[in-house]
Parts: C-alpha cells; structure tokens; sequence
C-alpha cells in the first residue's frame, strides 16, 4: 500500500513541476509581450514614425481610439487599426 501512495505523489509533485515550467517559460513571457504592446499600442502620438503590420513605413497623423490615420507619402492618407501598428526595427549594426 505504501509504494502506491508513493507514486501518486511522485506523479503530483511531476503534473505541479510541469505546470510551473509551462507558466515560466510560455504564459508568463506570452502575457508580459502583450502588456508591452497594448502600452505602446496607447501611446501612440501625431508624428511618430511607424511600420504597418504589412510593413508599410509611415508617420501617424491622427489617433482616434482603435484607429489611427497614419501618412505614407505627402498627401496619401491610411486609415488603420492601431493593433496593426508597431515600431520600426532598428537597422543591425555589424
């Protein structure tokens, strides 16, 4: 009787070690990530520099709650999503 309590906690103390190794390594970092954006997302401005998720280049020129009006060329005006908006990436250095 008594290996048999044994094992079923080795296997309890294995689900709980599996269940902190998926938080720390998937969860965590995935919830951290969308923190990050959602306060980039907010504090998008009129001027900013940005590239569109389809990687179009372009400066913001209005936000209006989840929308915001960006300019891709003198006169040329988008009307997009903010969630489709993020930094452009810096250039890599060799």
């Amino acid at each position: 009787m008594i290996p048999l309590l044994a094992t079923g906690w080795k296997t309890a103390i294995m689900i709980a070690l599996m269940l902190i190794v998926f938080y720390f390594f998937l969860i965590r970092p995935q919830s951290q990530q969308a923190k990050k954006e959602k306060a980039y997302r907010d504090s998008l401005a009129k001027g900013d520099r940005v590239m569109t998720a389809a990687g179009i280049h372009a400066s913001i020129v209005s936000v209006e709650g989840a929308m915001a009006t960006i300019e891709v060329a003198p006169s040329v005006r988008i009307k997009v999503q903010t969630a489709s908006l993020q930094p452009i990436p810096e250039p890599k250095r060799k």
